[in-house]
């Protein structure tokens, strides 16, 4: 016995094989044709410069050796001053906001006096 959920009467109920393995909204898959470009065109427009003078030169290998070095700092101070300057920032934030909680807190639990 096979079982689907009824969005009508909100439970499970009894079903066929084919309808408990085709979810509702979901419809079996059918081999699609690719749609026709609309703004494609057979042949790059002569006058943009080539793509190569706008790449830069690619980083990563030189920040993969800089992350994977074995030196016993975490991975956020890798890359030394400005990694030590945003931690710092994000630490002395994080605490103020903490700081600034707990007083707000302590200001809201007192009665007030008329």
């Amino acid at each position: 016995m096979y079982y689907k959920f009824s969005g009508f009467a909100q439970r499970l109920v009894g079903a066929t094989a084919a309808a408990a393995y085709t979810p509702q909204g979901l419809k079996p898959l059918v081999p699609t044709e690719s749609p026709a470009l609309i703004f494609g065109t057979s042949k790059p427009p002569s006058d943009l410069p080539a793509a190569e003078s706008f790449l830069g030169k690619n980083k990563v290998s030189d920040l993969q050796k800089v992350f994977q070095r074995s030196d016993g700092l975490p991975v956020h101070l890798k890359r030394g001053v400005p990694d030590k300057m945003l931690y710092r920032t994000t630490m002395a934030l994080t605490i103020g906001g903490t700081i600034y909680c707990l007083v707000a807190l302590y200001i809201a639990s007192q009665p007030k006096n008329k």
